[in-house]
């Protein structure tokens, strides 16, 4: 069983800056992506940025230029920095990571952080 932990969420000031981290552990080969999503009340869950292993980054419109997504494979974890919020990117925000190899041959799972809240306020 894979486990993804989140941590790094919180209430910052409008144009203030939070640094997520997301941890998975158990037995793991390998992981092919890791990302972020996020969900804001009455709203669906949306993808904020997602960083496959040897491959390009890719991000949301909204966050373009704000938030950086970055990955440590040795340590199975992916950070998300983000600079200049604003009270829009206040969601709960989730950690996933999909291609999950527990063995060289399989299978593949995905998983799900449970969930970090942050708040920017208006």
């Amino acid at each position: 069983q894979v486990q993804l932990v989140e941590s790094g969420g919180g209430l910052v000031q409008a144009g203030g800056s939070l640094r997520l981290s997301c941890a998975a552990s158990g037995t793991i080969f390998s992981i092919y992506a890791m990302g972020w999503y996020r969900q804001a009340p009455g709203k669906p869950r949306e993808l904020v940025a997602i960083i496959p292993s040897g491959g390009s980054t890719n991000y949301a419109d909204s966050v373009k230029g704000r938030f950086t997504i970055s990955r440590d494979n040795d340590k199975n974890t992916v950070y998300l920095q983000m600079n200049s919020l604003k009270p829009e990117d206040t969601a709960v925000y989730y950690c996933n990571a999909h291609g999950v190899l527990s063995t060289s041959t399989g299978p593949s799972g995905a998983y799900w952080g449970q969930g970090t809240q942050v708040t920017i306020p208006s």
